[in-house]
């Protein structure tokens, strides 16, 4: 791409998005859709107990829940991207926004356990959609490199605390209304950004020369899911139950078939040359393991606060604010600044090893522990941190992409995002669970009182836990200081010079 003046091939095809008076107003819409995207995962947690109660799901099938939804999401966001650069971002992104509405009012109206999990499957599918054609849009729209460091500041903080926005949402919706309302509330903000997005977003045509790669599709989102759908088994069933352990190598042959076939196929649904640039190899990798602690942590810290502290959805929900008030600190006064002053790496690095700090501090809270003193210093380390990694991470993958590709590319980020979270949230909590378990056994055994060793037991698997889910957060910085080589952007040099787009 170019400038914003002067495209590669000598016209002037990006000045309307570079002058966009609107372009401001149409970032608002871009960053709506991916906060009720973002969020989306994690909104139902808190009402997830109410849920259960209404529609008599038992304990074993509550947490399809949330896995149909991250399950949907990371095993098609490849195909939402490529049919985002096939038919044009932003007729996708007004599709996606209108089935997430749907799906979001059936989810909403479900009479039965099957019916809400069918629906946020299908919200899952249409985020899939939606998220890579709005991250391409956001990429298209701003070529000046300050305003780009800026723009990806907002989107990486949105990226970052949409999670825990979704708790104080779903806590806040869940008290004082009902379960239902964390569904229901996507309507009106996917109305009010179709609106927007019709108004204010610029777009050039999709690219039709090229055909849908179905194998492609078939064996990435197949991979994916069994892989997933294998952590989130393996709490229940044990690493070694033949189910899992089938999963696990149906996942790893189908991706290994993947990457045989785009080698091969005429139209790739991933074209290899993205994933082999050392740069967006990295970021992919690094987000992929900062989202695994990340979920992790969400899922521990609800429960903490609510079964062992006693805390309200809503009070429970706020406790996060500080969190999603430090990564957007991070993300928009710190990495925003500074990124075309560095290298993305001194930002992601530091910032992995921030969060783990936080984790590491988390690793010591008991049944009696104070937020103030204990819970709230390591929640500020870890958004500050979770805000430095964002952002660059968005703005670095997304970079020197050619336009064909720059949907699939974006896909692939929120891929790594969502594929994270999913395998964190079972992974970790098998963890816990295993370590609850054996911790309880044991103190029972010696005559200590149940009453007394449950909640012990469970906030040391809770901590167990943790401390794996530090260790990844190091690995991610290790990995971003390493694989991610890219310098930072020169003052007034183009956003996406080095991919000419006569080569698409």
């Amino acid at each position: 791409m170019s400038n914003g003046r002067t495209g590669a091939t000598g016209t002037p095809r990006e000045a309307p998005e570079a002058t966009d008076p609107h372009r401001w107003w149409a970032l608002v819409v871009i960053a709506l859709a991916q906060l009720m995207v973002v969020l989306d995962a994690t909104i139902v947690n808190i009402a997830l107990p109410s849920a259960q109660r209404a529609l008599h799901m038992s304990d074993g099938n509550r947490q399809w829940v949330i896995t149909a939804y991250t399950l949907a999401f990371g095993g098609l966001l490849l195909l939402g991207g490529r049919i985002a650069d096939l038919v044009g971002r932003k007729r996708t992104f007004v599709l996606g926004l209108v089935g997430f509405a749907i799906a979001s009012a059936i989810g909403g109206a479900a009479t039965s356990s099957g019916m809400l999990f069918g629906a946020r499957a299908l919200q899952g599918a249409f985020a899939a959609v939606l998220a890579p054609s709005a991250l391409s849009l956001l990429t298209t729209t701003f070529t000046d490199p300050r305003e780009r460091g800026k723009a990806f500041g907002v989107y990486g903080a949105l990226a970052g605390s949409g999670s825990a926005i979704g708790f104080i949402v779903g806590g806040l919706l869940t008290e004082y209304l009902n379960w239902r309302w964390c569904l229901y509330v996507n309507v009106p903000i996917a109305v009010v950004a179709v609106f927007g997005a019709f108004a204010l977003l610029h777009d050039r045509p999709g690219h039709r020369e090229a055909g849908l790669d179905v194998p492609g599709a078939l064996l990435g989102c197949g991979g994916l899911v069994a892989i997933v759908y294998g952590f989130s088994e393996a709490e229940p069933r044990g690493w070694t139950d033949p189910l899992v352990l089938a999963l696990f190598a149906a996942g790893i042959a189908l991706l290994i078939t993947f990457v045989w076939w785009q080698n091969r196929a005429p139209s790739p649904l991933l074209p290899l040359h993205i994933i082999k640039d050392r740069n967006r190899a990295g970021c992919f990798l690094t987000m992929m393991l900062a989202t695994i602690g990340m979920f992790g942590l969400f899922l521990f810290m609800t429960y903490y606060l609510q079964i062992i502290l006693g805390y309200s959805p809503v009070r429970t929900g706020l406790a996060y604010l500080p969190l999603t008030a430090a990564i957007i600190t991070g993300s928009t006064q710190i990495s925003a600044r500074l990124l075309h002053r560095v290298a993305p790496r001194m930002l992601m690095a530091p910032g992995m090893v921030l969060a783990a700090g936080g984790m590491m501090l988390l690793t010591r809270m008991t049944v009696h522990s104070s937020y103030t003193t204990d819970i709230l210093p390591a929640l500020l380390l870890m958004g500050l941190g979770m805000g430095l990694t964002f952002m660059p991470v968005f703005a670095t993958a997304t970079s020197g992409i050619a336009p064909r590709d720059s949907g699939v590319t974006s896909a692939t980020v929120n891929t790594s995002q969502q594929v994270g979270g999913s395998i964190g949230t079972a992974l970790l909590n098998t963890i816990a669970t295993t370590s609850s378990a054996a911790y309880i056994t044991a103190r029972l055994s010696t005559g200590a009182p149940k009453a007394l060793v449950v909640p012990a037991g469970v906030v040391h698997g809770y901590t167990v836990a943790i401390w794996w889910a530090a260790g990844v957060m190091l690995l991610a910085g290790l990995t971003a200081g390493l694989l991610v080589t890219a310098k930072a952007p020169k003052h007034g040099a183009p956003a996406d010079a080095p991919v000419p787009e006569s080569v698409t």
